[in-house]
């Protein structure tokens, strides 16, 4: 069986860790990227989940799990070595459609975090469906020696003149030809230079020849 991958939005959404180990402390600082709303729950924790609880950059409940802690949560991110208590989060999810993740414990997950590499809004991931993750975090060391921050800044402008485009172009098709004109440009060495005014002009005189 493959898994789906999919890039979904946690703004303002609950996400539950349950667990307050090392392990629990990555998903946590994973998660804080995301502006989501972290609890940790968990009788014992790490001294940065209680620094974070103190600021309020996350909630920590200082006790064992309960049925009720699912409430209202997206997702939930299970860090114990307990399979027992793996097996029966996982059940209680599955019976509240809450998507679930045991960490180091693929028959009890629903879905599993690849390895990322990030540049600005470029996110390239990468995962082996809970095989072996040590390999993609291989894979992505290896890949992210060729992806370059100047890529990420591409597609940063690309965001912005796709904006700019769909504000003034009204056909569909047009647009599309400018898109995968904008793609095709050689101005990565230019932002690579740190001439990002030079790369804007060059994706700007790309565009006029529909505009004229």
């Amino acid at each position: 069986m493959h898994l789906f991958p999919i890039n979904i939005s946690l703004h303002n959404k609950q996400c539950l860790v349950i667990g307050g180990g090392q392990v629990a402390l990555r998903k946590v600082e994973n998660l804080l990227v995301y502006e989501t709303s972290i609890t940790v729950v968990s009788p014992q924790a790490e001294d940065e989940i209680k620094r974070l609880a103190q600021q309020g950059s996350i909630t920590w409940h200082q006790r064992n799990f309960k049925e009720e802690d699912l409430l209202n949560a997206f997702l939930v991110f299970v860090a114990t070595d307990d399979n027992s208590m793996n097996q029966y989060i996982n059940q209680l999810c599955n019976r509240e459609g809450i998507l679930v993740n045991a960490v180091d414990d693929p028959p009890n997950c629903d879905f599993y975090v690849p390895s990322v590499i990030r540049r600005g809004s470029l996110v390239v991931t990468v995962s082996t469906e809970g095989k072996s993750p040590l390999y993609a975090k291989k894979l992505r060391r290896d890949l992210g020696k060729t992806i370059t921050e100047a890529q990420g800044r591409f597609v940063d402008l690309l965001g912005e003149q796709r904006e700019f485009i769909k504000a003034r172009i009204a056909d569909i098709d047009t647009r599309q030809e400018i898109f995968k004109a904008l793609v095709d440009l050689d101005v990565l060495d230019l932002l690579a230079a740190g001439e990002e005014e030079k790369a804007r002009e060059r994706m700007r005189e790309c565009i006029s020849f529909w505009l004229d």
